[in-house]
């Protein structure tokens, strides 16, 4: 049992909330019991240790198990040390750290992918890891990180995903001069998101092709010396009165309808 939140050990993995601390490991923050569940089933040989309080041990045998089935440490924490570890305000009573595993965009683009999200300058956590999930669930190959977008690994991008982020390829660090030729390479399209497009409704005769989608910055959007290297410009038509679409609902949308004509 750890119960001094002041121990060398417990500042070390609060510490990981900071860019700086995880650019120095290689190790982040995965928090919650899902999450740390979908960590164990999808890449287990990456995680370091499980931090458990007592209360959670007893709800999630099942996750206990498991990890001591594949010689992962789970160790017992007092409330207060993982109050002290979690980047949460309410943490669930689980946390682990976890090993980073970012990928080459020419290693994501590989196998021939079908639909891939490029986020460029995305700084919200909340957004990117949203648009994680919705890329994990509408069958995205990846998600390619360009500019000076959020890290991948941010706690609150971790969390956003709830899991998906242990199921789809994501490359982080290259320019997007570099992932649109990569793409392109790869017998891809390129549509970016942008309230100067045409309606999708319009383009759906487009979208059983290979497709990138590039998504930009919430408050700036793609400037338009990057419009211009997009194949199409397009945006999510608003028919009632809403001022405009959150960035990760927009996203989802554009992901979803690909998804769709790709299966069709």
């Amino acid at each position: 049992m750890i119960d001094n939140p002041r121990s060398p050990r417990v500042r070390a993995v609060a510490k990981l909330a900071k860019r700086h601390a995880r650019a120095d490991t290689g190790v982040f923050l995965v928090e919650g019991p899902q999450a740390v569940i979908e960590a164990l089933a999808f890449r287990a040989d990456l995680l370091v240790d499980i931090f458990i309080t007592r209360s959670a041990r007893d709800r999630y045998v099942d996750l206990v198990q498991s990890a001591t089935e594949r010689g992962i440490d789970v160790v017992n924490v007092s409330d207060a040390v993982l109050d002290t570890m979690a980047d949460t305000v309410t943490p669930q009573g689980v946390l682990a750290t976890c090993r980073q595993f970012s990928v080459e965009i020419a290693d994501l683009l590989a196998s021939g992918p079908r639909l891939v999200a490029i986020l460029e300058e995305i700084r919200d956590p909340g957004n990117a890891g949203t648009i994680i999930r919705a890329a994990d669930a509408a069958g995205a190959d990846g998600v390619i990180f360009t500019g000076n977008s959020v890290d991948a690994y941010n706690p609150k991008v971790v969390r956003s995903t709830t899991g998906s982020l242990f199921h789809v390829p994501v490359a982080q660090n290259g320019t997007l001069d570099e992932a649109l030729a990569a793409v392109r390479a790869a017998g891809m399209q390129v549509l970016a998101a942008d309230v100067k497009g045409a309606d999708l409704p319009r383009v759906r005769d487009i979208l059983t092709a290979p497709t990138a989608w590039v998504f930009g910055n919430e408050a700036h959007g793609l400037p338009d010396d990057q419009l211009r290297l997009a194949d199409r410009v397009v945006k999510v038509p608003i028919y009632g009165h809403a001022e405009s679409l959150n960035l990760a609902t927009a996203a989802s949308v554009c992901l979803y309808e690909s998804a769709f004509a790709q299966r069709s």
